[in-house]
């Protein structure tokens, strides 16, 4: 059985925990608590595991994968059926660029590490700590909105009418918004988006909320 060191808070690993249960994977998972004693993600242990102390990390027997568009790309691979990515090469690009949208230019500038460095060490405020975070999700939602302009034609999900990566990177993200309550009033083709995915079964059971360690 694949392993997962998991958080249930982390955005990474609950876009990766998506994955696996699009994909219909049986996984086991293994919590490392990111703030619990200064951060489990810093022991020793895990440090042999991952040397950059993020998660997640996917371990398939002897395999080690870490980051999860890579854990994303290395299940398609492994399991190509149900795919998460369309059939052609455009499509497929498309998919890949919203993901990355998410994975690479929203998510790495309001994670934990930057927030706590931001607040620790340049004495940022807790109100401009607040706008640095709505304004990047912002921003990022902005184009990700305007991708989705032709939503009808496109499908129920962020590309056609099947969730993809890119809806399992975009819906943690939003989750991260309304955790510090971030207005995403003026994102109407993403909540909807949202609204179908949340109702799939796959997302419903990534939830963090429904985490082992959510509790």
């Amino acid at each position: 059985m694949l392993k997962l060191y998991d958080y249930f808070r982390s955005g990474a690993a609950y876009r990766t925990r998506i994955a696996l249960n699009l994909k219909e994977v049986e996984y086991e998972q293994i919590s490392i608590h990111l703030s619990k004693g200064g951060g489990e993600q810093f022991e020793a242990v895990y440090s042999e595991i991952n040397p950059q102390n993020l998660v997640p990390t996917l371990m398939d027997g002897e395999v080690k994968i870490f980051q999860s568009m890579a854990i994303m790309e290395y299940l398609e691979e492994k399991f190509p059926a149900p795919s998460l990515l369309p059939s052609d090469h455009s499509s497929r690009a498309r998919v890949r660029a919203l993901a990355n949208m998410i994975s690479c230019d929203i998510h790495p500038l309001n994670n934990l590490r930057v927030r706590l460095y931001l607040v620790d060490e340049m004495n940022v405020t807790e109100e401009k700590r607040q706008a640095w975070i709505s304004h990047w999700i912002h921003i990022g939602f902005q184009a990700y909105e305007k991708n989705l302009v032709n939503f009808e034609e496109i499908g129920l999900y962020s590309h056609g009418n099947h969730p993809t990566m890119a809806d399992a990177c975009l819906i943690p993200q939003i989750a991260n918004a309304r955790l510090n309550k971030v207005d995403l009033s003026n994102f109407p083709l993403i909540l909807q988006v949202e609204e179908r995915c949340q109702a799939h079964p796959a997302f419903k059971k990534a939830l963090p909320s429904n985490q082992p360690d959510g509790t």
